[in-house]
């Protein structure tokens, strides 16, 4: 077990930004999740929660820029804490782009086909919080490591749906070209929301091997 604390002293506001940083790029998620299994999407969850959402990362991201511009010692390298604030930065961003498509989508959403990517979704965005928690009392690389493999499992089983989608989109006669095209990016900007995570989480598997 490795303790970044005991290495650098006991100032926790990195960490705290980090942390926060993950929880509002899983709260994004789970609105995303909810807006999906909506029958009638944007009735339930309106547009001004992600926005909120995204107000608060960029608060959150803006903080840890400032902080990093005037510390001299910082609990883990300048350049892996910039690494993960981006990575946890971009996650949010992603659902913010996908409900805005999804806002302007003049056909019926298929609120079916995207439920099983959001799961998978919420699930990777988990195991990002629970990582990025791990690193502020120190950790061991097996709990890392058992987490990562969560997260990667995740997003290879968003890849599978994604494929699985697509092909059932491209032998449906019903929908036009104009249709297909769409919904062809709706889906691949939802499994690159599950990228997004997985980024963040290879992030602090480098950050635990380093000083372990």
């Amino acid at each position: 077990m490795f303790s970044l604390k005991k290495l650098f002293g006991k100032d926790d506001k990195f960490f705290d930004l980090l942390e926060a940083g993950a929880e509002e790029a899983k709260t994004c998620v789970a609105l995303l999740k909810e807006y999906l299994e909506k029958s009638a999407p944007g009735a339930g969850v309106p547009l001004d929660d992600f926005i909120t959402a995204r107000r608060k990362e960029k608060r959150i991201r803006h903080t840890m820029t400032e902080e990093l511009s005037k510390t001299f010692v910082t609990p883990l390298e300048r350049e892996d804490i910039e690494a993960l604030s981006w990575a946890l930065y971009r996650i949010p961003k992603q659902v913010e782009k996908i409900v805005e498509r999804l806002s302007i989508y003049p056909g019926r959403i298929p609120t079916e086909a995207f439920k099983r990517q959001a799961e998978l979704m919420l699930q990777a965005a988990d195991a990002v919080v629970f990582m990025v928690k791990q690193l502020r009392g120190g950790t061991t690389i097996e709990k890392i490591r058992e987490a990562n493999d969560r997260l990667q499992y995740a997003e290879g089983e968003a890849d599978k749906v994604m494929l699985s989608l697509l092909k059932e989109l491209y032998h449906n006669k019903e929908h036009d070209a104009r249709e297909l095209v769409i919904l062809q990016e709706l889906y691949e900007m939802v499994e690159q929301a599950v990228d997004r995570c997985r980024n963040a989480g290879n992030i602090v598997v480098q950050i635990v091997l380093k000083h372990s």
